[in-house]
């Protein structure tokens, strides 16, 4: 039985990490200590929800939550600091601190490390997320004890509306562009002007002409979407935001 520990400490652990290819130890106190911290915790790096959709939310979301308090988002699981920071890589995780717990000592001090030998992959952190200030656990979301991968609880969502069920969400933006073209960077600028991250989508690299057709009706570049709604190119983005 998964236990929640709100109200307790976070176990002492230290952690061995690689930080421009050298050996670099990483205690709790390091992490939580006088700090508001955001946790989740997932079974292992690369892993299909792992990857899709548990670490991209919180990603997403960290600048929410540091208007809303929290100091960093950690990632722990037990992997190692090699798999760890290729992941970071994959992931363009910038926005979150990945922690290698490779001997499980934190996630077995969580009450949380659980046997999964039946998939290959030995002992491994149960998935949850928590909050904890100055390294006194606020609050628990473990996901449930059922069969397969149960991902209900610990998402970045569900946290963001414990800390503030009025924090307002950034717009999700999406630019279809082509490498050297100067409305593509006209794009561009406007949207970091008015504090919009985006996601580009490169033609030629991650989506063909016939593909951008299909989906935005158009075959020159840019298009931007803003929460699914198709603006079009520069000078529609522009009208959008009230510029000429």
């Amino acid at each position: 039985m998964l236990s929640n520990r709100r109200g307790q400490r976070v176990p002492n652990v230290t952690f061995r990490t690689r930080q421009n290819n050298q050996w670099v130890d990483v205690t709790t106190d390091d992490i939580f200590a006088d700090k508001t911290v955001v946790v989740f915790s997932l079974p292992g790096a690369f892993t299909p929800t792992c990857s899709s959709t548990h670490l991209p939310g919180y990603n997403q979301l960290a600048n929410v939550f540091k208007e809303n308090g929290v100091d960093e988002i950690v990632c722990i699981s037990v992997n190692d600091a090699f798999v760890m920071n290729e992941w970071a890589k994959d992931q363009e995780a910038s926005n979150i601190t990945l922690i290698p717990d490779g001997n499980g000592e934190f996630t077995e001090g969580m009450g949380m490390l659980v046997d999964k030998s039946d998939l290959g992959f030995g002992k491994r952190s149960w998935r949850y997320s928590m909050l904890v200030k100055n390294g006194v656990i606020d609050n628990m979301f473990i996901e449930p004890e059922e069969p397969g991968d149960p991902f209900k609880v610990s998402d970045a969502e569900t946290m963001l509306r414990y800390i503030n069920p009025q924090a307002v969400k950034p717009k999700l933006v999406s630019l279809f562009a082509k490498v050297g073209c100067p409305y593509c960077a006209r794009a561009k600028a406007l949207l970091k002007e008015h504090g919009l991250d985006y996601e580009e989508i490169v033609l030629g690299k991650d989506v063909t002409t016939h593909s951008l057709k299909a989906v935005t009706g158009a075959t020159t570049v840019p298009q931007v979407f803003i929460d699914g709604q198709l603006i079009g190119g520069s000078e529609a983005l522009a009208a959008h935001f009230g510029e000429k």
